[in-house]
Parts: structure tokens; sequence; C-alpha cells
């Protein structure tokens, strides 16, 4: 409603343009989910399916369009390293997700503002602040402690390590104060701002762990594997844990609800 009273006052209506360049049926449903919240904010919404190879020079057009006030791509595109390539190719003043390199800095460094006045603060990308919004709703956030440490003495698990969702969250629950486990297909990492420290954000340790080492250990689990054969295995999980999944799939076993003391199924998307 904020947002829509705003829009409303402009003279003219901000537009936010969409590349889809996949077949992922996934990404399919959130451009269509997209297109209808930002509707229903007032917005303007141009979807643009084009094939990958045309990507680059529809983002940089768009760049240079006066009419296009936000670029938003869905991911993935390859699923490599070019996906960064096409974050770092979308100009900053219209990145509306927050993965360009200015914004990816500004987060890894913990560092929440563009400019030294802070005044305007860096965007953050939209799923990993999704879960941070959820987390705080639910009380896992504890706004006691000082700023920047309202994660204190919480231990998370962070089930995939995707450079659009799963390593930015990890990285944002560590430098609020969190031990988080980012756990992937080739390793457990553990991420940790050392309050010691003289830089304010968080290290990266790589570790021999596996899940069954980890996971009971966590307060909070949070899975993001966008394949419906992954499931957490319930028998790891601590009684009283914070169960939230973003994947596009449920990721948790049933059972999750007989040891969970709150179980968030999806994040972001209507059931």
């Amino acid at each position: 409603a904020e947002i829509k009273s705003e829009v409303s006052q402009k003279d003219t209506k901000p537009k936010l343009v969409g590349f889809l360049a996949n077949d992922d049926i996934y990404a399919e449903k959130y451009a269509q989910s997209s297109s209808k919240h930002l509707a229903e904010a007032g917005l303007a919404f141009e979807l643009r399916q084009v094939p990958r190879e045309s990507l680059e020079d529809e983002i940089r057009q768009a760049n240079t369009d006066d009419n296009v006030s936000g670029i938003l791509v869905y991911y993935p595109v390859y699923g490599d390293d070019r996906d960064q390539k096409l974050q770092d190719l979308v100009d900053p003043t219209k990145d509306v997700e927050g993965l360009n390199v200015v914004y990816n800095g500004k987060l890894y460094n913990n560092d929440r503002f563009l400019d030294g006045e802070k005044t305007r603060k860096a965007i953050l990308p939209c799923t990993p602040l999704a879960v941070v919004k959820v987390l705080d709703h639910i009380g896992v956030y504890n706004h006691t402690l000082p700023y920047g440490d309202h994660l204190r003495g919480k231990t998370i698990a962070v089930v995939n390590r995707s450079e659009v969702v799963g390593r930015p969250l990890a990285a944002l629950l560590a430098n609020d104060g969190a031990k988080v486990y980012s756990i992937d297909i080739n390793d457990i990492q553990i991420y940790e701002r050392d309050q010691k420290a003289s830089i304010n954000s968080h290290t990266a340790t790589k570790t021999d762990f596996k899940p069954e080492d980890v996971i009971p250990l966590c307060d909070v689990v949070i899975t993001g594997v966008p394949t419906a054969a992954y499931k957490m295995p319930t028998r790891l999980l601590k009684p009283g844990v914070v169960a939230v999944n973003f994947a596009s799939v449920r990721n948790f076993e049933p059972e999750v609800k007989d040891v969970a003391s709150i179980y968030v199924p999806s994040v972001g998307k209507s059931m």
C-alpha cells in the first residue's frame, strides 16, 4: 500500500523490465508472480522472453533506455560464471535485485551504504533479504543486542551456496553475528565475524565437516536446493529448530513439523 501510494503521486509510472532467457519452469512461475505483484503495487512491468545468446545486448539496450526504470533477470540463465557477468552488466542504477558487483561488494564487506554520509542504502538481493525479514518476524533476531549483533549466539545452516541466494544469505547472517555453516555439494564452509578483528565483515573458512556433523548443532536450518529429490533428514534436526525453506520445491521431510518449533515451507511464493 505504501509503494502504491508513492507511485500514484509520480507524473510517470516507473517501468520494470524482466528478462526471461531460460526454460526453467520455476523461473517462469516467478516471472508470472512478479507481474502480478508489481501490477498490484501500481508499477508497469514488461516481461521480455529472449534467447540467452541475445540477453547481453538486450540488457545493454535496457540500460540506456530512459523509459526503463529497473531491470530484473530471471536466473539461472547459464548456471555458471556467465550469470555473474550478466549480473554485473546491469546498470547499478537500474539493478532492482542488488546482484551487481557494486552491491555485492557492499554486502560482503558489511557496508550498508553507498555514500559516506549514509544517506543512500545499498540494495540487498531480494530473496536473501526476504529470508532475513522472515527470521526477524518470527523472533530469531534478538533486538536487545547491539545493532550488527542481533544474531550473536545463533548457529545457522544454509544449505545452498548459489551466488544469487545461498552465499549472500550466509554472508548477511554472519554479518549480523551468527555462526553460519554454508553447506554446498562440494564442501561446508563456516561464515563468521570475528568481533576482535578490525574488519567488520565475516570470514569464510573451509572445513572437512559433513552435514551430519553440523546440522544437529544448528538453531536454524535454511534450505534452498532446487531439486525435489533432495530432502533434509529430519533425524539430523535438533528439537525446537527453526526450519525455513526458500527453494521452489519442499526440501524438508513432512516429519519436520514434529521436530521444529517453527517451520516455514516457502519464502516469497504463493503456496
